[in-house]
């Protein structure tokens, strides 16, 4: 490619690119982007809403599915989870679990991609809040008809005893 034609696509790129801000300057009242969120347009900042207030429950939560992570039965809040430090394991992890009463986490948590044991927690299962999250009392910001697999074989059996 040679400058001209480099500078005629940069051109072109900025002449796109100002077209979108004058027609979005023209729709102001245009919904965000996912359409989910109340209030607020692209052009207007909004506070973020309160965070939800946490569901603190002692004991383990069934699990909806097999294979699903457990999610987290209290708050979570100003926990330092990032490369340096991880407060999850200061009382989930193997050694401290008799001291704290946590459940210790998963050996699968312990094993590195070649499914080869470590002595600690593998590096890619070290952000516990890639999978595992924390409950709150949030109404829910879409519809959801989820149904547990046992109750999804019981609908079924009993629509063959009924045949």
């Amino acid at each position: 490619m040679n400058t001209k034609q480099v500078f005629t696509i940069v051109v072109a790129l900025i002449v796109f690119v100002c077209g979108l801000a004058t027609v979005a300057e023209q729709f102001p009242d245009t919904p965000g982007p996912d359409g989910i969120r109340k209030g607020g347009t692209l052009f207007e900042t909004e506070d973020a809403p309160q965070l939800a207030d946490p569901v603190n429950a002692d004991g383990k939560r069934v699990r909806a599915y097999p294979e699903q992570p457990p999610t987290i039965p209290h708050t979570i809040r100003d926990y330092q989870i990032d490369k340096n430090s991880n407060r999850c394991l200061e009382c989930h992890n193997r050694i401290q679990t008799g001291v704290s009463g946590a459940p210790m986490i998963s050996i699968t948590h312990f094993m590195d991609r070649d499914f080869q044991v470590l002595a600690d927690v593998a590096p890619r299962r070290y952000f516990c809040l890639q999978c595992h999250v924390p409950q709150t009392k949030a109404k829910s910001s879409v519809g959801n008809t989820f149904e547990d697999v046992d109750i999804l074989l019981r609908k079924e059996k009993q629509s063959q005893g009924e045949q």
